[in-house]
């Protein structure tokens, strides 16, 4: 599965060559485990000299979204704690990812984590960690629109027929809108599809904006 997910930029990660070695001991006996052969530093840290690039993921209402990205191959610190000379508990390297760092133009700065491919490009990871906004749109949709949330029975199998149901309406009537729209299934390319586009490839700029589009709620009337 692949995903992309949030981090706090104090986020401790290795470098992604970083090995594992035994210390030779200074005094008393051998040592027994094996130790990384530099420190965990933060995510922060790890972006701070990368080269930050700016990308565009989709077209959205008032135009192309768009910020500066930069991202590296790393480790992550989250393996079980052991202690290490005189650093104290650390976690060991974990899976390799990437971690991402992203300036947007109000200032704000944010930092992922995604387990894409070593060969992906900046571009498709910007497409992956934005294409949480579709979810949240749906959800959003699903709840205010089409009653997700009304459920109240008390039954598992209950709930799984309600979300089953809630989610076929979706289904049927975002089809609707797309048709209606004059989009039909041109459309219906998510913000991964969108910002793996080749670079230097033209947008088709006359593609339906979801704004010019009618609500799941004056689909049912």
């Amino acid at each position: 599965m692949t995903w992309a997910v949030g981090i706090a930029l104090k986020q401790k990660v290795y470098p992604a060559d970083v090995q594992m070695i035994f210390p030779v001991a200074k005094r008393g006996r051998p040592r027994q485990r094996h130790i990384p052969d530099t420190k965990s530093i933060t995510a922060q840290a790890m972006l701070e000299t990368a080269k930050w690039r700016k990308v565009s993921w989709r077209r959205g209402t008032t135009g192309t979204l768009s910020a500066r990205f930069a991202a590296r191959r790393v480790r992550i610190a989250d393996d079980p704690p052991q202690r290490i000379r005189d650093m104290g508990a650390q976690h060991l390297p974990g899976e390799e990812v990437w971690v991402v760092g992203e300036h947007r133009s109000t200032g704000e700065r944010k930092y992922y984590l995604s387990n894409l491919p070593a060969e992906a490009s900046l571009k498709q990871l910007a497409g992956a960690i934005k294409a949480r906004w579709i979810c949240e749109q749906a959800h959003q949709q699903l709840k205010e629109e089409l009653g997700l949330d009304h459920f109240e029975g008390r039954s598992r199998a209950g709930l799984h027929r309600h979300a089953l149901m809630t989610m076929i309406a979706y289904a049927f009537l975002q089809s609707c809108r797309l048709k209606q729209a004059g989009g039909g299934k041109k459309n219906l390319r998510t913000a991964t599809d969108t910002a793996c586009r080749p670079h230097g490839t033209p947008e088709n700029h006359s593609k339906t904006s979801t704004a010019n589009m009618p609500t799941l709620r004056e689909m049912c009337l």
